[in-house]
């Protein structure tokens, strides 16, 4: 009965907004085992294929310099991505010819398995393709009471699926917005909301009202015929990572959405090969002139297009490229991490120390670049990273919960 109510309602609000209804029938299985395989294929056919010719100077980055020798073994868990190209073990053959004592461990099954590693103390230190999410952050801090080390590892791809691509509006071609801003992506794919969450503490400051909710194309500044014409929206299913990025940083952490936004999510084929969300996001938009989705520019195709992005109206607007990704000057770039911890007042782990110290040297984003599939740091982003961990992390003792 609460299913039929539901349906109803989204019914409703969508002829409102101008939508159709739904199908209530998937492109391809949604089962979840199917989709596993088919995603393994998908991703042995990219593991060791170069995406990006090395292209970035790199000697603004300093060199690694050991400042202690040590054995034993780094307990290295999380993101499949690194494990699924050649950058794993790249690093940590570059790391042992300074480091010869020291052996690695390695289970890179998924980020799913990052954080629970850390906590459960099965790992010394987690590979993550984004941001820990508020339930992984949560857990750490109820087993340590403490918040986990972060430390950014390399700048996220351009384009290339699944390794951390830059968020990019898509819009249909026959649109004809010029520009956008991340306070307007905001107003379309947010709803008001009473604050955002940062990491997991709760920042009333992301509040906005319902006045800022842009919900047609006049709204923008278009005129004539698309001046009342409602934005239709569309977007991941909201249980990946993807919209957990973009609401971080668009929508202040809060996670109230466009109430008539659209999900998609991926599935499998009946030959076994994976149908992308992103493919069929994009084929959504390509049919719908007064559509509007973020996903990579990958999927862009004769039918849709981008549009400059700016952090501000002051500018400046930028379109996503290898260069504006790679210098992060692009709004919404991202990043993939390493987690680790430390206990208050205790010292962290130093073999991890050493590794995480030579992955943000020139040699370790040499791995990066040579792989072709992130983007190396810049000097400027990987000081940062360094200056954190020469703190020694800087643990945070947890406010209490």
């Amino acid at each position: 009965m609460r299913y039929h109510r539901s349906l109803l309602l989204y019914s409703v609000l969508a002829s409102l907004a101008g939508f159709a209804a739904p199908a209530r029938a998937a492109e391809g299985s949604q089962d979840p085992l199917e989709m596993q395989r088919a995603r393994a294929a998908w991703l042995a056919a990219k593991s060791n294929k170069v995406y990006y010719a090395p292209q970035f100077d790199l000697s603004a980055l300093p060199a690694y310099r050991p400042q202690q020798k040590l054995s034993g073994t780094i307990r290295h868990w999380g993101s499949n991505y690194l494990a699924d190209s050649t950058l794993a073990k790249c690093l940590e053959d570059g790391f042992r010819k300074f480091q010869p004592d020291v052996t690695f461990e390695d289970n890179l099954k998924s980020t799913f398995i990052g954080m629970a590693s850390l906590y459960m103390d099965r790992a010394d230190v987690a590979a993550m393709g984004r941001k820990a999410t508020w339930e992984e952050t949560q857990a750490f801090q109820r087993v340590f009471d403490s918040r986990p080390v972060e430390i950014a590892m390399a700048t996220g791809s351009l384009d290339i699926p699944g390794w951390t691509w830059a968020l990019t509006p898509v819009l249909h071609k026959d649109n004809p917005l010029a520009k956008l801003t991340l306070e307007q992506l905001d107003g379309i794919f947010g709803a008001q909301r009473d604050g955002g969450w940062k990491g997991n503490e709760w920042d009333p400051q992301a509040a906005r009202g319902p006045e800022k909710n842009i919900r047609t194309w006049g709204q923008l500044g278009l005129t004539g015929a698309w001046a009342n014409k409602p934005i239709h929206v569309y977007g991941y299913n909201l249980n990946y990572h993807f919209p957990r990025d973009f609401a971080e940083r668009v929508m202040g952490g809060g996670y109230k959405w466009n109430e008539t936004m659209r999900e998609f999510g991926n599935a499998a084929s009946a030959d076994g090969k994976l149908i992308s969300a992103g493919d069929l996001l994009i084929k959504a938009v390509a049919e719908d002139k007064y559509g509007i989705r973020y996903t990579s520019i990958k999927y862009l195709d004769a039918r849709t297009k981008t549009v400059p992005l700016a952090r501000n109206a002051a500018g400046p607007f930028l379109m996503p490229t290898l260069q504006t990704v790679q210098s992060r000057a692009y709004p919404l770039t991202r990043e993939v991490y390493y987690y680790t911890f430390q206990n208050p007042g205790r010292q962290m782990n130093p073999r991890v120390k050493e590794y995480l110290r030579f992955v943000l040297s020139r040699e370790g984003q040499a791995c990066v670049q040579s792989d072709g599939k992130y983007l190396p740091m810049t000097a400027a982003f990987a000081a940062e990273q360094r200056a954190k961990l020469e703190a020694g992390g800087k643990a945070a003792k947890a406010d209490g919960g």
